[in-house]
């Protein structure tokens, strides 16, 4: 079991899955679905902080190397074009539905990412991102528990 929350947590923490895959993955895995919505949003919580706090240091190391910066530089302009409209639209509220959205291109690191490209206020920004995680994991949890069957939406079942 304790493999089980350690994998929820470090799906919580990757971008390519965060809510979308920590909450489904630990609750289809005999964890209950309170608690695999606890451990899914507070380990998504981290990201706006790991983001913020690498943004502002590591990358302005990582940036020298021209792999780092061409990759960094597309990463930018994605976010820039997906989060940046519902920013100048929405202001802080659409950083928000921007992460609480859970699909493929949206969450808490694109929101983070975005925030700081924009150059919006960090600690303002962070709030709205945590709101976003929260909404974002109650809509995950809500479709799990309304229905297995509508999770796949959102997860593969995946084998470990």
């Amino acid at each position: 079991m304790t493999r089980t929350y350690l994998l929820t947590i470090l799906l919580g923490l990757i971008p390519v899955s965060e809510l979308r895959g920590a909450i489904p993955y630990a609750y289809f895995n005999g964890v209950p679905l309170w608690l695999s919505f606890v451990i899914g949003v507070l380990s998504n919580a981290l990201v706006p902080v790991i983001g913020f706090a690498f943004l502002n240091t590591l990358h302005k190391i990582l940036d020298k190397w021209s792999f780092y910066h061409n990759l960094f530089e597309k990463t930018v302009a994605r976010a820039q074009k997906n989060v940046g409209s519902k920013v100048s639209k929405y202001g802080l509220l659409g950083l928000m539905l921007f992460v609480a959205i859970p699909l493929p291109i949206t969450g808490a690191w694109t929101g983070t990412l975005g925030a700081w490209v924009l150059g919006l206020d960090r600690k303002k920004s962070l709030l709205f991102i945590l709101l976003g995680v929260l909404v974002a994991g109650i809509v995950v949890t809500t479709v799990i528990y309304t229905g297995s069957g509508i999770a796949s939406l959102f997860t593969k079942n995946i084998e470990i």
